[in-house]
């Protein structure tokens, strides 16, 4: 019950945000900036990251009223969007060194270029073999495990976004399992 709550009242900030209420922003803000952070700490343990990227998530929401693109699932908008940000600074950080140019060392030897090829055909091999696999479901069992292993969402989410109840769902998802087992035996 309290969850419908949550909803309801999130919905109706969000139209009120929408409609140039900036208090009912502040209120959202307040609502799920703790959440976020609950959330987010699960992943990285940097708190001033988390800090910076759940505010980059509200920078967005207050840019997506800008630009008139109404979001739908205002819970589900920010956690994912909180993912994606942490991701994309974890990708980022990654990718980024404290060394100069000059200092690197970019020898490579014949067996990592090597090693690297097959690791990179071995991908190749399994995305064909997953392609292949998914090509025995129907259009909507392919929709649902998709949504739900690689796009990580909830079950409830996948029954709004495919207008089926909670039920039928968890069948298609099941019957989907067991034509991938057989197709793979």
């Amino acid at each position: 019950m309290a969850i419908n709550n949550l909803k309801c009242k999130t919905a109706s900030l969000v139209a009120a945000f929408y409609d140039g209420d900036d208090n009912a922003f502040s209120e959202l803000y307040n609502m799920y900036v703790n959440i976020l952070y609950n959330y987010g700490i699960k992943i990285t343990n940097d708190e001033e990251l988390l800090k910076d990227c759940i505010h980059d998530v509200f920078v967005k929401v207050h840019a997506k009223r800008e630009e008139n693109n109404m979001i739908d699932n205002f819970a589900s908008y920010a956690i994912i969007s909180l993912k994606n940000r942490l991701y994309d600074e974890f990708r980022h950080n990654t990718f980024t060194s404290d060394i100069d140019f000059d200092e690197c060392d970019y020898r490579r030897s014949a067996t990592d270029i090597e090693h690297d090829y097959i690791a990179y055909e071995n991908i190749s091999l399994i995305n064909e073999r997953v392609a292949e696999l998914m090509n025995n479901l129907t259009r909507r069992q392919r929709q649902a495990i998709t949504l739900y292993y690689l796009e990580e969402r909830k079950y409830e989410e996948i029954c709004e976004i495919m207008n089926m109840n909670y039920h039928s769902v968890r069948n298609l998802m099941h019957r989907g399992m067991i034509k991938l087992r057989e197709a793979a035996q």
